[in-house]
């Protein structure tokens, strides 16, 4: 990873090169900077507890499938409120109705203090910070929150991709370091190494190689039960996870198809190319249509919820899937990451890789909090070694041991449970980090969750062979250009999205892929690009 050009810039980069400092609100000035009174004589400044007499908080929280149903029941949660004297009642919401809950919440002004894991947009965190509903942090993280300060000192992009167009910092993130390649993958395309070896084939390597092996487990009795109820390829979050990748096989998505999903740049030239509607593209989703129509990709791939994606690996009826680590979330063994395919053109891009700053308001404070600067050192403290090593480990000696090398592992409860629990399922009883979202900053270090497996490190060292060479963070629009983009921006992806499923499942037919490009371009392409222009243009100092 060290050997890619990670190009980090944000929109915001020409309003925040100012301190800090420089940057506080009224809002801010008012709630959170000064405190007083009785506030302030309970509040202290450093070390642990963060207050002397307890102080109870109420978060709206993003909830996984993964984790338990109350988390201050957890270890790590009943340790940090006595270490802290902060006590604090997470509400849990499941991500499936997040956005919904978190809509609702804030349009009718009932929200707590704050929200955590609440994977709150950042036209939210624009909208709702001009108004005052969330705080502006600029001031309390110079103040108080020496961690983050450090990783925005540490990594300027990072500091560049927090800031608004106004020049103010409204929340926390969930950053992985860049380093940590096996995080910013998060699920790579897993191949059952056992159901190869039966084959005699070996890894495939190309898009012919990945068809053929599938072809052969549709048609092949691999796991032995007298049925042909195999499931070639299948995986989390839809079509998109895998036509993405399938896309690197043709070129696509060469500065990033997470982040950037709809537009890279033209090989070769310094131009932008709104790529869906390319001639080439239509290649790769006629090359997805094939494996669809044949059976080869899982039939309920449109709808699959992720516990139904890990009931079928729990049965051994995956031949490949795109999740964090098999024997992590469906505990199965035998399997083996793969990295980029080459495509029919000689393309050979792994552009499945995320953002480091995954989740860039994964933690945001309200003005109803009465105690922001005890809030910003009670978040602040998982973007420290100590406080990272606690959140993603534990206790020493209870939860993980310290090797003579100094690697940390976990204790054979979790990493090798006897009650047959996945590392997730049996962490989930100490933890709240399975499922992500979290805000915090992870490292391969003290970070012992699935990507840190050999495995999964494995992989990593696949991908960086053909990984892309510049990847864009997201892009900070302005009020206007977030307008746009949340109206006729929005219904042009839409659009693409629900077509090219369509294209994909047979429902539509590719002869009427000329109509296809015109009726797209006829929804604002033009302006859709323009827009991206002059993004890209104050992205890279152009402008």
């Amino acid at each position: 990873m060290k050997a890619k050009k990670m190009t980090s810039l944000t929109l915001s980069a020409m309003l925040a090169m100012g301190l800090l400092s420089g940057c506080a609100g009224s809002k801010e000035n008012g709630n959170a900077a000064n405190a007083s009174g009785d506030t302030a004589r309970n509040f202290n400044p450093t070390g642990m507890p963060i207050v002397n007499e307890p102080v109870k908080l109420k978060f709206f929280t993003g909830k996984s499938p993964q984790t338990g149903n109350k988390f201050e029941d957890t270890l790590v949660w009943k340790e940090y409120a006595k270490q802290s004297g902060i006590d604090v009642e997470f509400q849990l919401v499941p991500f499936e109705s997040l956005t919904e809950k978190r809509n609702l919440a804030l349009a009718s002004g009932d929200y707590p203090d704050a929200f955590y894991s609440a994977r709150v947009p950042v036209a939210d965190l624009m909208k709702y910070g001009e108004q005052g509903i969330f705080l502006k942090l600029n001031d309390l993280i110079d103040q108080h929150a020496p961690n983050l300060k450090k990783l925005l000192e540490k990594y300027p992009d990072l500091k560049k991709g927090l800031t608004m167009p106004d020049g103010n910092i409204y929340s926390f993130p969930s950053f992985y370091s860049p380093e940590f390649l096996p995080m910013l993958i998060g699920t790579p395309l897993w191949i059952n190494k056992t159901w190869l070896d039966k084959l005699n084939l070996k890894e495939p390597e190309t898009t012919d190689e990945l068809y053929a092996y599938l072809k052969k487990v549709k048609e092949t009795d691999l796991n032995g039960n007298g049925q042909q109820d195999e499931i070639p390829l299948s995986g989390m979050f839809g079509i998109q996870t895998i036509q993405r990748f399938i896309g690197g096989a043709w070129g696509f998505g060469n500065r990033g198809a997470v982040a950037h999903p709809f537009v890279d740049m033209e090989p070769g030239k310094d131009s932008l190319r709104f790529y869906h509607t390319d001639p080439k593209y239509k290649e790769v989703l006629m090359y997805m249509n094939k494996l669809y129509t044949e059976g080869l990709i899982d039939q309920e791939i449109f709808t699959l919820k992720d516990t139904a994606l890990y009931a079928k690996g729990e049965k051994g009826l995956l031949g490949a899937a795109f999740v964090p680590h098999p024997q992590a979330v469906m505990n199965q063994k035998g399997y083996v990451g793969l990295g980029a395919l080459k495509g029919p053109h000689g393309d050979q891009l792994f552009v499945s890789v995320k953002n480091p700053i995954a989740w860039p308001g994964a933690f945001v404070i309200t003005d109803k909090n009465k105690h922001p600067e005890a809030t910003i050192r009670w978040i602040d403290h998982f973007y420290s070694d100590e406080g990272a090593t606690f959140y993603f480990m534990g206790q020493k000696d209870v939860t993980y041991t310290q090797k003579l090398d100094g690697q940390l592992e976990y204790v054979d409860d979790i990493k090798n449970n006897p009650d047959g629990l996945t590392l997730d399922q049996a962490a989930a009883r100490h933890f709240t980090w399975p499922g992500g979202s979290y805000p915090g900053y992870v490292q391969e270090k003290y970070f012992k969750g699935s990507e840190s497996l050999p495995e999964s490190l494995n992989a990593g060292e696949k991908a960086a062979k053909h990984l892309i060479q510049d990847m864009w963070y997201s892009f900070n629009f302005t009020e206007e250009e977030t307008e746009f983009m949340k109206t006729k921006g929005a219904d042009i992806q839409t659009f693409i999205t629900e077509t090219e499923a369509k294209l994909i499942n047979g429902t539509a037919s590719f002869d009427d892929w000329d109509k296809y490009v015109a009726a797209v371009h006829d929804m604002g392409v033009e302006q859709y690009m323009d827009i991206y222009q002059a993004a890209y243009e104050r992205y890279s100092g152009k402008k």
